[in-house]
């Protein structure tokens, strides 16, 4: 018993902090002058992909790593999956940088709220899963907060509804490739690897590229880390709490994304942008319980 308490307050912690490290990445792109989006991506790719090969070979992941590559490579519908999962995230990756470096953190906080709920329409459509009551409510509360942004603010959520069906695409290909978390980062970046070097080829080629010896340089060597180790945390956290709990951490980073967007980068945000989000935080509210119950009942259940 005391050795599952332990766990469990371990998964807390993890997770947490894997959450506030994405909540305040804003912060750390911000910083980075100089560079377009694209070029970020680019060193953000290889510089994980150095990383989490570091983290494969030092670690006792190695063993793991190659049985997963030698099951990718006997079932290649899976490895073909877990390809386009490596894409679509760093999609999520681009748009995200994108968003930050030219003033839409707001906007990245509203996909990160709505993409719990783009996973239940992405499970209605692919996994032929059914929407209860309230999670249709909450839906359409959503839906009608992103309709109210579009007629009101005249500004439709690309970057948001981006954000969150690239990232709900990516957690849905990856429940059908059953590897390891570590081995799955890895390949991902492995396999995008190729398309950010013949992209920084090009621009030192073109002489374009933004490297040199100054602080913004200094800073994106640290890319690689910080986007692998959030990753690696959630999925330390994911394995040792229940989905339901993970359910209400998941609101740490786009509540910490919320607050930099209006506080420290200086976002306008009016009346119309307040109505746009009370739909969405409600959505959320009606969504996060019905999970809860379900997950209540369920237990009960097991109980029983």
């Amino acid at each position: 018993m005391q050795q599952e308490t332990n766990e469990m307050k371990a998964g807390i912690l993890f997770s947490i902090i894997a959450y506030v490290l994405w909540g305040i990445l804003p912060i750390y792109w911000d910083l980075i002058h100089g560079f377009d989006a694209f070029e970020i991506l680019a060193y953000r790719i290889i510089l994980s992909m150095i990383f989490m090969l570091m983290v494969v070979s030092i670690g006792h992941y190695r063993r793991p790593f190659f049985e997963d590559v030698r099951f990718l490579f006997t079932t290649p519908t899976k490895l073909f999956a877990l390809i386009i999962a490596g894409y679509v995230i760093t999609l999520n990756w681009g748009t995200f940088i994108w968003a930050v470096t030219n003033g839409h953190v707001l906007q990245t906080s509203l996909g990160y709220y709505i993409n719990p709920l783009v996973n239940i329409v992405l499970a209605f459509i692919f996994l032929k899963e059914r929407f209860n009551k309230p999670e249709w409510l909450a839906i359409i509360l959503a839906l009608i907060g992103v309709l109210y942004m579009t007629i009101q603010v005249g500004v439709f959520p690309i970057v948001s509804l981006l954000l969150a069906f690239t990232f709900g695409l990516y957690g849905l290909i990856k429940k059908l490739v059953p590897i390891h978390a570590i081995s799955s980062i890895t390949i991902e970046c492995i396999v995008t690897a190729p398309v950010a070097l013949i992209y920084i080829g090009y621009l030192f080629q073109q002489h374009e590229s933004a490297v040199g010896l100054n602080i913004s340089t200094f800073l994106l060597l640290f890319s690689g880390a910080l986007t692998a180790i959030p990753l690696i945390l959630f999925s330390a956290g994911a394995r040792r709490i229940p989905l339901s709990l993970m359910g209400f951490i998941q609101y740490i980073g786009p509540t910490i994304m919320f607050v930099l967007g209006i506080f420290v980068f200086g976002e306008p945000f009016d009346m119309n942008q307040f109505i746009t989000f009370i739909f969405i935080w409600l959505g959320i509210l009606i969504y996060s319980f019905s999970q809860y119950l379900k997950m209540k009942h369920y237990r009960r259940a097991l109980i029983k």
